[in-house]
């Protein structure tokens, strides 16, 4: 690859360029869902410190989650697309083949900073012959939320594997006072397909390959059935998703859940719409200091297990003004990376974790960001150093469906359709055995095109 001058350079060569790339360079135009009004200030701040730094304006233009695909393809079309992007996982491999990403700029970046500083797993669903298509920036991975306390009380193994899950549940299990889980059973949820594909990925199951469609693996899914319905069983009766489990977690009526990070403030009590009820405080930090979270899980089949993944990229495109692209895209990633993950840190986890200095800095300063809504916190504050270190490293074993494959977008197709749900659902009511189950599931996803 023929090496372009980036903004860590130090050579008087590197300063020459800097200063030619900031006297022909427009404006450079990021696009950003990150478009609540308290995010795009943040935004801004990053993009004027930018300025102060190199002398390039960058305009920040935010654009809708859900119209960011078809926008693109129309800015492309037109030749106007912006020169970075920041977008969602499933983006990355569908743009880079189509052309609208540049990915040996996005490489030459990646490998700049540094690859060994970025989190493997969340780069590995970014890459793409010699390098990568987009940067990878933040993300969040799904977790086991458990009440630590009891699991200490009780010499009980952390909840990461399905094993000792179902130990736990057998442990816990006391209701109407304690439920052992809070499994996800109301099929027209996405929780319940997002849970579930958290559940098969930790055995290594997957409805794709690089062909497509491709048959579950019978023993692996019935493991996985199985397990789900232990849960469930261990469950309150009716259809769930993430209201119940959280209300009955925060009342101290349920010893495991799983839920997005999003969780972590409210735990805290830091956000009044969502208050814990453990004590009779709703703004005490008790709960939280109860709680232990586990993010890669692993089933019999799949010893090295899987974290269900969030990841958001920086593409660089290829009507960019390159160089001046990667000067903004290093700086966000570097010296400026405190203030992009500050915009939420609760949902942006430091994929980069740290530089060639101090292998942790951007975890550490992740750390002690503030976090909540009606009163804020560090992490740190709320959460012992094994807690922040255990979210964190769900990165390392991010995954989703599809995504290695290049069959994200099938994958998504089979998870909306909701057959999965409901054939799981049907299998926990004693509708139909395993073996039909799988079979019945095969029939109908290799239906999905």
């Amino acid at each position: 690859m023929i090496g372009r001058t980036t903004f860590l350079a130090t050579t008087i060569a590197g300063t020459l360029a800097f200063g030619l790339t900031a006297a022909h360079a427009d404006t450079l135009r990021l696009w950003t869902t990150e478009e609540q009004p308290e995010r795009l200030a943040k935004q801004e701040e990053l993009a004027a410190a930018f300025k102060d730094k190199t002398g390039i304006e960058v305009d920040v233009i935010p654009v809708s989650e859900s119209d960011l695909g078809t926008r693109t393809t129309a800015a492309y079309a037109a030749g106007d697309l912006p020169d970075v992007i920041y977008h969602t996982l499933q983006f990355a491999l569908p743009w880079a083949e189509a052309g609208i990403l540049d990915t040996e700029a996005a490489t030459e970046v990646f490998e700049s900073l540094g690859a060994g500083t970025f989190a493997p797993g969340a780069a590995a669903m970014a890459a793409v012959d010699g390098g990568v298509a987009s940067v990878p920036v933040d993300g969040w991975t799904q977790m086991v939320v458990y009440r630590k306390d009891l699991f200490e009380e009780n010499g009980l193994a952390a909840p990461d594997s399905y094993e000792n899950i179902l130990a736990a549940v057998e442990k816990l299990h006391n209701p109407p006072e304690m439920f052992g889980f809070v499994a996800a059973t109301k099929i027209d949820e996405n929780f319940m397909s997002q849970v579930l594909e958290h559940v098969l990925l930790a055995n290594g199951v997957s409805p794709v390959d690089a062909n497509g469609f491709k048959a579950l693996d019978e023993k692996k899914t019935t493991e996985a059935l199985d397990f789900y319905k232990a849960i469930a069983e261990a469950s309150p009766p009716g259809d769930l998703y993430w209201k119940q489990s959280r209300e009955l977690y925060f009342a101290g009526k349920a010893a495991m859940i799983i839920w997005s990070p999003f969780i972590l403030d409210e735990l805290a009590g830091l956000r009044d719409s969502a208050p814990p009820t453990l004590t009779d405080d709703p703004t005490s930090k008790e709960l939280a200091s109860r709680t232990g979270v586990v993010t890669t899980l692993s089933g019999p089949s799949n010893p090295d297990g899987a974290a269900w993944a969030d990841i958001r990229y920086f593409g660089i495109t290829n009507d960019a003004d390159t160089e001046a692209a990667m000067q903004f895209v290093e700086f966000s990633m570097d010296e400026g990376y405190m203030s992009t993950l500050s915009i939420a840190p609760e949902g942006k986890f430091p994929i980069r974790r740290g530089n060639k200095d101090n292998a942790t800095m951007f975890v550490d300063g992740w750390a002690k960001l503030p976090v909540g809504v009606d009163r804020k916190a560090p992490l740190t504050d709320l959460y012992d150093a094994d807690t922040v270190n255990t979210i964190v490293a769900g990165l390392d074993t991010a995954s989703r469906w599809g995504v290695t494959d290049g069959q994200l977008s099938l994958a998504s197709k089979m998870i909306n359709s909701q057959v999965i749900n409901r054939y799981v659902r049907e299998y926990i009511d004693g509708e139909r055995d395993a073996s039909a189950t799988v079979a019945k599931l095969n029939e109908e996803l290799a239906k999905i095109q």
